[in-house]
């Protein structure tokens, strides 16, 4: 018998004993070994890949919800400032503002600042006890609006330029389309960096499944040769590759989520400490929400996916090559 021929028996042989053993015992995938040693070099690999598009994800989320929330406020609200103007009586421009600002339709509340909460608003700036008798700080005027039914700006803004002296109306638009840029900037980060994960995940997962093909070369052409379909041996590294795909991404994509519920924990005990509050305010208490974890998730299964198809293609590829 040729060396060729005892190559060929071994391995329908060894085909054989897998077949039998499977019947009474769970299918284990006999053209591709799971206790090969490039299986847990690609789950870390995957793990990590999807570990770092995890907190790309979680970030992302965390900071179009807080955009959006700031954004949201912002729209609610919008400022009267009554600058001083010589000859005139600052405090009655002001009370003239209030009655314009509550006489149109679609605001809901108005409150003026007064002398003492100006001068804590500069604090940071000027520090305390300064007296802003002698600074010309204009008084404010905060007007809450409904949103479903905003005012007119400009008939607003018009008509307090033409009776209350030294008086304009600030509705932070060019605040809130900063929001949304940023917002859209982030989003346009996250996307780009999910996309070269997914291209480094394709990458590895080629490069793993030429070596389990290289490695169990033989195997794959003794079933090519005795008729086995292409859509099998590249359906079993399929599954196999899918497995390690579901293994590494839950593996990353649940230390992600252990990290953001770590930092919401910890965010829960800097409220009311200094700069505590500063940072709930920014980022919403640091906690990810239902959509972050939901696109968590959904991340883990489209990273699986993409490995069992890259592996897929690749074994298609070379069993074409082999024919």
């Amino acid at each position: 018998m040729t060396n060729g021929m005892k190559r060929v028996t071994e391995v329908v042989g060894r085909l054989a004993r897998a077949v039998t053993k499977s019947r009474g015992k769970a299918r284990e995938t006999a053209i591709v070994p799971k206790d090969s040693i490039a299986g847990p070099a690609l789950v870390s690999v995957i793990a990590i890949l999807t570990f770092l598009a995890s907190l790309t994800v979680g970030a992302v989320t965390m900071v179009v919800a807080a955009a959006s929330q700031w954004q949201s406020d912002v729209t609610r609200e919008v400022t009267i400032q009554v600058r001083l103007v010589a000859g005139r009586d600052v405090e009655a421009n002001v009370q003239r503002a209030v009655e314009i600002a509550r006489a149109t339709p679609g605001v809901t509340a108005v409150r003026p600042f007064g002398k003492e909460e100006s001068a804590r608003l500069l604090e940071p700036w000027l520090g305390s006890g300064v007296s802003l008798d002698s600074l010309p700080v204009p008084r404010l005027i905060v007007v809450q609006v409904a949103p479903d039914q905003p005012p007119d700006f400009a008939a607003l803004r018009d008509t307090l330029a033409s009776e209350v002296a030294g008086a304009s109306l600030d509705d932070h638009r060019s605040f809130a389309q900063r929001l949304r840029s940023m917002a859209d900037v982030a989003i346009l980060g996250g996307l780009a960096i999910l996309a070269l994960v997914l291209a480094a995940t394709v990458l590895s997962v080629s490069f793993a499944t030429r070596g389990a093909m290289a490695s169990n070369r033989s195997t794959v052409e003794v079933l090519h040769l005795i008729g086995a379909r292409d859509g099998y041996i590249a359906g079993e590294f399929q599954r196999h590759f899918l497995l390690l795909g579901l293994k590494g991404g839950t593996i990353g994509g649940g230390a992600a989520l252990a990290v953001f519920a770590l930092f919401g924990l910890l965010s829960g005990h800097l409220i009311g400490r200094s700069g505590g509050d500063d940072v709930t305010a920014m980022f919403g208490g640091l906690s990810l929400g239902v959509g972050g974890y939901l696109a968590v998730i959904f991340q883990v299964i489209v990273i699986a996916a993409v490995t069992a198809l890259a592996s897929r293609q690749v074994v298609q590829t070379t069993l074409r090559a082999v024919s």
